[in-house]
């Protein structure tokens, strides 16, 4: 009547228990065998080629919440001269020798050294400290800087001269903030793609450019 209802053979060659050429116990996990796990090039004994990047990729945690900054100088033109990236919880003042330390204008001809000195500094209060304040004696740089509240009550205290400030000189510092708002047009810089501190201060640099070349 037919062939028994026992075990026959295999026309494709395959085990007779399981038919899946003998490839038992895919059952355990919910993963192909490709995707399996495989020692990390990270693990003791193994290195990992490629670039060293640095640790510090300039995130950080601020009140909103992974974020990045850049500070940067600009000329009376508000075109960019410093650029810095830090992480995003990191203190403006913090930051000031290291802004002042990127400015290079070269000198008409291009004969010289470049300047690296700005004729004035004019700034907000986030760099009303004294270390700010001395660092800019030290170079010998004009400065043009708004004190604080709790700053001027604590000075009122003790006998002295307070620092000097023009409210019209300082009404140019507009210019550094439409410099940074034009910057931030570039949708990149204002959500930052780049995974790098690196890749992202490069776009940073070349939308920079692009404000020199329009201006």
């Amino acid at each position: 009547m037919g062939p028994g209802s026992g075990p026959g053979p295999n026309p494709l060659g395959c085990s007779g228990r399981d038919r899946l050429g003998g490839q038992r116990g895919q059952f355990h996990c919910s993963r192909p065998p490709a995707c399996q796990w495989r020692p990390s090039s990270t693990q003791p004994g193994r290195r990992k080629t490629g670039i060293a990047h640095p640790a510090d990729e300039g995130l950080g945690r601020s009140h909103g919440g992974l974020t990045t900054k850049f500070h940067l100088a600009c000329d009376g033109k508000g075109r960019p001269l410093s650029i810095v990236i830090t992480p995003g919880q990191r203190h403006d003042s913090t930051q000031l020798d290291p802004v002042l330390a990127g400015i290079r204008v070269p000198r008409l001809g291009g004969r010289g050294r470049p300047r690296i000195r700005p004729d004035r500094l004019i700034a907000d209060k986030g760099y009303s400290y004294p270390r700010c304040r001395r660092l800019l004696r030290a170079r010998q740089i004009p400065h043009t800087i708004p004190e604080r509240r709790d700053q001027r009550a604590h000075r009122a205290a003790r006998p002295g001269r307070p620092p000097v400030f023009d409210k019209v000189i300082y009404a140019r510092r507009n210019v550094v903030e439409r410099c940074i708002n034009r910057l931030k047009q570039w949708r990149g810089l204002a959500t930052r793609y780049e995974k790098r501190a690196a890749n992202y201060r490069a776009m940073v640099v070349i939308a920079s450019i692009v404000v020199w070349i329009e201006s």
